[in-house]
């Protein structure tokens, strides 16, 4: 068997540092031979820097993919093409710079992830997830093993229906953005990995990776207010996958949490 950790929406430093310092440990422990991350809240609560995305590649993690905070740090822009190890949401407009899929590899063994943004809720202009899907697939079926597909989204719906439209096509859908990690972990019947949310990686004492008190007050009164990233209770939060390299099926998928 191979096997994926699949590492939920990272937030700030706390998320960052605790990546850093549990990875090493995590690999050995459960024989990892893929981890990838989402870094898209990475800087400070939002986006992403070149200088954040070399340390977590340095850190032991293999590929890193993005959201709809893609574009929220000044300049990243201009650094996500040089990041061969990072790929942006495939269903983004073609001019948007930076990949669109990433191909890793481990014993010889191909993996391929391309992420998804919803289109519920989410204001970002992105094609279809599900037609985008079927592009995608087309493109890494003779580039890649297996396929994993990050569905990046609000409504659990739009993931739950995108889960059910690739079982049999691709070895796992996972799903972030909520940054609350949820009790579906499943393999559909014809052998794909389904989760509705990962999690986030980083404070849980908090709202969704940020100090309670600014967020309760903007509820109340709905003024504007700065919400900084929390510092309590920091977990890593993520899947782990386990594939049968022959016939790149899940045969086993759960949610994993680390302090």
């Amino acid at each position: 068997m191979l096997k994926l950790l699949f590492i939920g929406d990272i937030v700030g430093r706390p998320g960052r540092e605790l990546v850093l310092d549990r990875l090493p440990r995590l690999r050995t422990e459960h024989a990892v031979d893929f981890v990838i991350a989402n870094a898209e809240n990475a800087a400070a609560g939002a986006g992403i820097t070149g200088g954040i995305a070399r340390s977590l590649l340095a850190g032991g993690v293999d590929a890193l993919t993005l959201g709809d905070h893609v574009w929220d740090q000044r300049g990243w822009e201009n650094e996500i093409g040089q990041m061969e190890r990072v790929c942006r949401p495939a269903n983004l407009p073609r001019s948007c710079p930076g990949w669109d899929h990433l191909v890793i590899e481990a014993r010889g063994f191909r993996l391929a992830v391309f992420t998804v943004l919803g289109r519920q809720y989410l204001g970002m202009k992105a094609e279809c997830p599900f037609l985008c899907a079927d592009r995608m697939l087309e493109q890494l079926r003779a580039q890649a093993d297996a396929i994993i597909v990050e569905v990046h989204a609000e409504a659990t719906s739009e993931k739950q229906a995108l889960g059910w439209y690739l079982d049999g096509r691709v070895t796992a859908v996972i799903g972030t953005h909520t940054h609350v990690p949820t009790a579906d972990a499943q393999v559909l019947p014809k052998g794909t990995g389904f989760i509705c949310d990962v999690g986030m990686t980083g404070p849980y004492a908090s709202v969704l990776g940020r100090e309670t008190e600014p967020v309760i007050a903007k509820f109340l009164d709905g003024m504007p207010r700065r919400f900084e990233v929390a510092t309590g209770d920091v977990r890593l939060s993520g899947a782990l996958v386990e594939i049968a390299p022959g016939s790149a099926q899940t045969t086993k998928i759960e949610l994993l949490t680390a302090r």
